[in-house]
């Protein structure tokens, strides 16, 4: 089907307005999930469009592109696996690719499939309202643009809302800041012989610490609460090393979509107390030496489940932390007290720890000197106004809600997305919200992609909304939507089933604790990629069990 300049493309409907461009299904978001989505998409021959606020295609790897930005998961893990043409052409240049390099590859797909004549870029959506006699979607973005369609899939990805905080004053400052997520992509930021302030130490912050501190004059580090990280030890790949990895790729993907979350390690089936003391340790150091998820992932299962085994890991992981940085009193101020290992997410890093040992560098705990204000020449905290020259924010996201909660989705009778979430999100499968018919999810809350690798998790839930989108589209359907019932059914499942995990234990963007007046509800997914993607096919084998369909 192509797309229409005045006559909706989808049967039944009513004339658009004038300047609404109608599409069979559109996209919104660019990144990994969206790119394969509108290749899939276009095999069916539908007309569709990709919306993107971006002015390129990579999401996560397009916006942020701070210094330090990189994978945990090993590069060759981390890219599409139905394209035997690029993975032979493409080499990874590193172990774990940093954020250049993954943006280049995504570029490099979206040349290679001319993707880029079927989106649209520096265009945010601002609104979704949907017409129940028409049967369609009408998208309004705050560009002035408007767009109608039949399915709306939404691949706003899990951490794309940055997240601000709720400091006041930020527009008084006179010197230059950024946000890490909404890294300049039309300028070098030079950190050289400036007096930089970074605030926040979790995922982002320990990759983007060490590189500052490498040429700035001054580095002040501000942590509300420090978080356990373990080394990466990245490492460049050689050509006789791509070739090895080359020739596992046909083992390596089937493996990998059969895996808990899609990583290449998978815990360990023995627990940590069938062995003796010695043999535990010994394993921990090893794991300690070697690259990525080893450290945590490929371990004893009993340090996801079992406080106590989780309790001596810590201990272990302490004394390094106390090892690698001089000062025994800052050092403290660096080990977690508030949480287990693996219950928030774990970030890994290059010299994070020894950056603390650099005379120009300086750590605030807020929680004894809180921020009250950013002022024209600086930060003003309790004890006083400290003059920098930029600030930095590595505040994170507000993560797996925040992006659709910041589009004013209106479904059925006019309810409101937020409204419908005001207490935490309600899904069915993680895939559809009960009174928002042919509005699908892919990266939202309740799906598998929040506990997992991206592209691993991503394409089997792609291709099975693929075969949805082909199922309405063949049928004429006019609605599928989620059962309410369904729906109540599968988020208190997967409440329930984290409420009582370690995970439960710590306050952590999987709780939304990490935005305040954000309601504390369980938002991923905690059990296994395998069984989430077979919920997904069993409903739809079983005549779309769990679906309203119309």
């Amino acid at each position: 089907m192509t797309e229409t300049a005045t006559v909706p493309a989808t049967a039944g409907s009513q004339p658009e307005e004038a300047g609404v461009r109608t599409y069979d299904v559109v996209i919104v978001g660019a990144g990994l999930t969206g790119m394969y989505q509108l290749m899939l998409v276009r095999k069916l021959g539908l007309s569709v469009r990709v919306i993107e606020a971006g002015s390129g295609v990579g999401g996560t790897w397009y916006w942020n592109a701070y210094p330090g930005a990189r994978l945990d998961s090993e590069s060759y893990s981390y890219q599409y696996s139905w394209d035997k043409e690029l993975l032979d052409e493409w080499s990874w240049k590193e172990m774990f690719a940093g954020q250049p390099e993954l943006e280049a590859y995504y570029n490099r797909v979206a040349d290679k499939y001319d993707l880029r004549r079927d989106i649209d870029f520096d265009t945010r959506i601002e609104s979704m309202t949907f017409d129940e006699e028409a049967n369609t979607w009408t998208l309004r973005s705050t560009e002035g643009g408007a767009y109608c369609a039949r399915v709306v899939i939404a691949a706003t990805g899990i951490l794309s809302d940055p997240n601000f905080p709720r400091i006041p004053g930020l527009e008084n400052f006179k010197g230059e800041w950024h946000h890490t997520s909404l890294w300049p992509k039309d300028k070098d930021v030079s950190f050289e012989g400036k007096r930089v302030a970074v605030i926040g130490t979790g995922a982002t912050g320990v990759q983007v610490i060490p590189k500052v501190a490498e040429t700035a004059g001054h580095l002040t580090v501000f942590q509300r609460t420090a978080n356990w990280a373990v080394p990466l030890r990245n490492r460049p790949l050689s050509d006789e090393d791509m070739a090895e990895i080359r020739a596992g790729y046909d083992d390596m993907f089937p493996h990998l979509r059969n895996t808990f979350s899609g990583f290449l390690h998978s815990w360990d089936p023995i627990k940590s107390t069938e062995v003796s003391p010695e043999e535990r340790d010994a394993r921990y150091l090893e794991a300690w030496n070697s690259p990525g998820f080893t450290k945590w992932i490929g371990l004893y299962n009993d340090l996801a489940y079992d406080a106590d085994a989780n309790k001596i890991y810590c201990a272990f992981l302490a004394d390094k932390i106390r090892e690698r940085v001089n000062d025994k009193e800052l050092a403290e101020k660096l080990v977690p007290d508030d949480h287990l290992f693996g219950t928030k997410r774990v970030p890994c890093e290059t010299n994070y720890y020894e950056t603390y040992n650099k005379e120009n560098v300086d750590l605030v705990l807020l929680k004894e000197d809180p921020i009250l204000e950013f002022t024209e020449n600086g930060i003003r905290t309790e004890a006083g106004e400290l003059e920098v020259d930029m600030i930095i924010l590595a505040t994170g996201f507000d993560a797996f809600t925040g992006a659709l909660n910041k589009i004013d989705i209106r479904g059925l009778g006019g309810q409101t997305l937020r409204e419908s979430w005001q207490n935490g999100p309600h899904t069915y499968l993680g895939m559809q919200v009960a009174g928002f018919p042919n509005l699908f999810i892919e990266g939202g809350p309740h799906g598998k992609g929040g506990h997992g690798n991206g592209p691993r998790c991503s394409e089997p839930v792609v291709e099975w909304v693929t075969k949805v989108v082909d199922d309405i589209f063949t049928n004429d359907w006019k609605r599928v939507e989620a059962d309410p019932v369904a729906q109540d059914t599968w988020t208190k499942s997967v409440t329930d089933t984290a409420a009582g995990t370690l995970q439960a234990s710590a306050k952590s963007i999987f709780f939304g604790d990490n935005i305040p007046g954000k309601p504390r509800v369980y938002v991923a997914y905690i059990g296994s990629l395998p069984e989430f993607v077979q919920r997904l096919e069993d409903a739809r084998d079983n005549d779309y069990e769990g679906f309203l369909v119309s």
